[in-house]
């Protein structure tokens, strides 16, 4: 397992990414009175290249401090990441800043931060599907579910992969389950209550799965609306949640179709190389079938791009393929290659909790943004 540098006072060590808090925004926007537009109360730059008025951006950048144990920071806010890490986000990080350009090419919309909620449920329903393995919907469903959760929302993990990648990285031996998302399925009479179980991270549950779930493939062939047996499932769940979010195996078989039938929305996490962009077209056909004869409520909800290296002429016409031929569907929201996601594997814990203020925890946290903002645009 690996193990963190401490810095001083304890803080952990995550790099040389500047990054400001979200107390240091919300005292930016509640004290405009008495600090310049872009001074915080520690009289750090809040918006270091936004200019200063008159239309000419700063040609300096503001040194952060890292952040307590706690808290965390506004992905949106602009900050000066590490240079070598700062290549994989855009070609052209001049342009990015001057023009607010994403990596996708198009302009990139805020993102507000969402705010607390009175109440809970009914869950919205997210199958994180792709037929390629090792395109990024495991790290995808931990980190988002993370995200959502840091928000305030209420989150329920499914692991419904035989293989067991989501339990594992969140910190469960697999092996060790007696109860598992399968007996939930098979077992007539089985609560929800007896097969979940709580995470480290506050607000996210988990149903989780080993390889029993493998038979129920074979076993589910013969029951009556076999389609609907997760969605059956799930329906006592759905008034305790806010998201459920379903993370698929990588194949078009029965486990995913019950999966796309039981969800509201389909993200595809889509890595940025050339074979993982061929299956998207098969993806999509099923997607369609399941609206037409079992689920007229699924939407395709977005494309994530994962795994992106713009250094690299490829990933930059992938991604570039990808927004051509599914254009507002792309998320604005791309996620670079980091070695800190195989690191929280091991860790398992998300990487929004494992480097709390790394650029790949930022941009988890925008991606929930970008799901809220979409969901509340309906």
């Amino acid at each position: 397992m690996p193990v963190r540098d401490q810095g001083p006072a304890g803080f952990e060590a995550v790099g040389s990414v500047a990054v400001r808090t979200f107390a240091a925004h919300q005292s930016h926007q509640t004290t405009g009175t008495t600090l310049s537009a872009h001074q915080s109360m520690d009289g750090h730059h809040v918006n270091a290249m936004a200019g200063d008025g008159s239309g000419a951006p700063h040609n300096h950048f503001a040194d952060y401090d890292e952040l307590p144990e706690g808290h965390f920071y506004d992905p949106d806010a602009e900050y000066e990441p590490d240079p070598e890490y700062a290549a994989t986000l855009a070609p052209d990080a001049a342009r990015q800043r001057r023009e607010r350009i994403g990596p996708t090419g198009r302009p990139l919309p805020y993102f507000p931060i969402p705010g607390p909620l009175t109440d809970h449920g009914p869950a919205k329903i997210i199958a994180m599907c792709n037929q390629k393995g090792g395109v990024g919907k495991t790290t995808s469903t931990i980190n988002l579910g993370a995200a959502l959760a840091e928000y305030g929302r209420r989150v329920l993990l499914v692991d419904f992969d035989p293989q067991g990648a989501l339990s594992v990285g969140l910190g469960v031996n697999p092996m060790e389950l007696d109860l598992t998302v399968y007996n939930l399925l098979m077992e007539r009479g089985m609560a929800a209550d007896e097969v979940l179980l709580k995470t480290a991270v506050p607000n996210m549950d988990l149903l989780p799965s080993n390889i029993d779930l493998s038979a129920a493939e074979v076993q589910l062939v013969s029951e009556v609306a076999r389609e609907s047996t997760l969605q059956r499932a799930l329906k006592p769940l759905m008034a305790d949640y806010d998201y459920i979010v379903i993370d698929c195996q990588p194949s078009l078989g029965l486990l995913t179709v019950n999966a796309l039938t039981a969800a509201h929305k389909v993200i595809v996490p889509l890595e940025c190389e050339f074979f993982a962009l061929r299956g998207v077209a098969l993806l999509t056909e099923t997607i369609e079938k399941v609206q037409e004869r079992l689920n007229p409520e699924l939407e395709l909800d977005g494309i994530l791009a994962t795994m992106y290296d713009s250094r690299t002429v490829h990933s930059r016409e992938v991604l570039a393929r990808v927004v051509e031929a599914f254009d507002d569907h792309v998320y604005h929201t791309v996620i670079g290659r980091t070695v800190r996601f195989p690191e929280t594997t091991v860790a398992g814990e998300p990487i929004t909790t494992y480097a709390s203020n790394s650029v790949g925890a930022a941009a988890y946290r925008q991606l929930a943004r970008e799901v809220l903002a979409r969901c509340h645009a309906e």
